[in-house]
């Protein structure tokens, strides 16, 4: 592993990013490139000014005409340069060049560091945005790099102060890299050191390599909400994290929100229904749909707090089902379709229960804005948004609440009227008697009492999938894969 420098009492208290370039330049075996596109030089300075940055930069350089960067790094397919592939691209043929032209510094742990990154416009239309990321060895002559992969979003509102952020999270990262490598919450966390958290929004990391083995990538995604650096983030089925933009980027949205503590057939018919509902509207191509369910943090807390290894058994069967998930900080439905409309201008389709759709007309959720539920209401059912709605079984009288007898408070009851005739809202008709009764709550309670009846509440699969794995049951069972994340 790399050396420890006499520095390292200077460290112990957030070291500035000066001494974190130092300590790096001081190490006898960290040795790399920095390739970055869009922002300047901005990392590289750091490690030029602190000195001692002649054992350490094999090269840095910048290829902002396209022409010669597709002459260096090959040609994009889409046409665009800041893009997860560009990156990738930088930073395998960088590590490349140094392994092919430095074969006698076998003894070196290589790193290659690069961005791509576009920073705030003229018109100020656009803050900017980009990829940050490195490829690194923690043992000479590793054949299999260990790589850490962001997407940023920059907040400020000039193009110079975004440069110096870029500069100072490149610092951290790469320090982080080789020196909190074994504690990648930590290792997030610290890529913020001397960085508010209003000045960059960090929305996707992906760790992967050797030295991340049992890193849960889908646990990071949590992490990054977790700690404010972002307000929501999304995996795919094989659990690794996408960037929401790219995947919901002018496509129709259909969403379901839950705790899925477990997933049950109530679920999955509620989405199948909404689905086909979805598919028939006008516009919308289903070869352009995305389905994504969303999780809140507040329903992610259990006894008042987040169950990291309860996280991980709802996402484990979600992915398996193969959905996309989204983990928010967005308790208000408004705010989820703020984010949605961020990315697409296409249809949105909002699937939910009853007693969902009864919180969206409580005006308790609203006593923070300044024009109450009506200002929530204007964002919530913005142009080509619709709710479809699952009936509910009254555990009291047995009726089924639908759409057409729900009760909302006698001041919200002309506002909801004026939504539901307006086709705001859809009531899902066809949906299966047989399973109107189940409740994921109940599910989790016959899960852990070990009642066998849980098998058949849950869609096909599930119920091996929770048996197999212990899912929900063994409160002391925490894997390496939490205590090295």
């Amino acid at each position: 592993m790399a050396s420890v420098t006499k520095l390292e009492t200077e460290f112990d208290n957030t070291p500035s990013s000066k001494a974190k370039a130092l300590r790096i330049n001081l190490d006898q075996k960290i040795y790399g490139t920095f390739s970055e596109i869009g922002a300047g030089q901005e990392t590289a300075r750091y490690f030029f000014r602190a000195g001692g940055a002649s054992g350490t930069i094999a090269k840095a350089m910048s290829a902002y005409d396209k022409e010669f960067s597709d002459a260096i790094y090959g040609s994009e397919e889409d046409g665009r340069y800041v893009t997860q592939s560009r990156l990738k691209k930088m930073l395998s043929h960088e590590m490349n060049l140094m392994e092919e032209r430095l074969t006698e510094k076998n003894d070196k742990l290589f790193f290659s560091y690069a961005n791509t990154v576009a920073t705030i416009d003229f018109a100020k239309k656009f803050k900017g945005h980009g990829w940050v990321g490195i490829k690194f060895q923690l043992e000479p002559d590793q054949k299999e790099y260990n790589e850490i992969i962001l997407h940023i979003r920059f907040k400020q509102n000039e193009a110079r102060l975004q440069q110096e952020t870029l500069g100072l999270l490149g610092v951290n990262l790469i320090y982080g890299a080789f020196f909190t490598y074994d504690k990648p919450k930590n290792l997030l966390k610290y890529l913020y050191d001397h960085l508010d958290q209003d000045v960059l929004e960090i929305d996707m990391v992906n760790f992967s390599g050797p030295a991340f083995h049992n890193v849960d990538n889908r646990l990071m995604s949590l992490q990054l909400v977790r700690n404010g650096m972002t307000d929501a983030v999304m995996f795919g089925p094989d659990g690794n994290n996408v960037l929401p933009a790219a995947v919901l980027y002018k496509k129709n949205i259909l969403a379901i929100r839950g705790r899925f503590r477990p997933v049950t057939c109530v679920n999955q018919d509620m989405l199948n229904k909404s689905l086909e509902i979805f598919r028939h509207e006008n516009s919308v191509d289903i070869e352009k749909t995305m389905v994504v369910f969303e999780i809140t943090l507040s329903n992610l807390r259990v006894s008042g707090e987040i169950d990291e290894q309860d996280f991980l058994d709802r996402a484990d069967l979600l992915c398996h089902l193969g959905h996309n998930v989204i983990i928010s900080n967005f308790q208000e439905y408004y705010k989820l379709v703020e984010y949605f409309h961020s990315f697409t201008k296409e249809r949105i389709g909002l699937t939910m229960g009853v007693n969902n759709l009864e919180a969206i007309f409580d005006e308790k959720y609203y006593r923070h804005l300044s024009g109450g539920i009506l200002e929530a209401f204007g964002k919530l059912f913005f142009k080509n948004l619709k709710v479809y709605l699952y009936p509910m079984r009254d555990e009291r009288t047995g009726e089924i609440i639908t759409s057409n007898t729900l009760k909302v408070h006698p001041r919200m009851k002309e506002l909801y009227k004026f939504f539901k005739y307006n086709g705001k809202v859809m009531d899902i008709i066809d949906y299966d008697h047989e399973i109107l009764g189940i409740m994921s709550g109940h599910v989790h309670d016959m899960i852990t009492n070990g009642d066998p009846d849980w098998e058949k509440m849950v869609p096909p699969g599930i119920a091996e999938i929770i048996k197999e794995k212990h899912l929900f049951t063994d409160k002391e069972k925490r894997s390496k894969t939490l205590e090295l994340n």
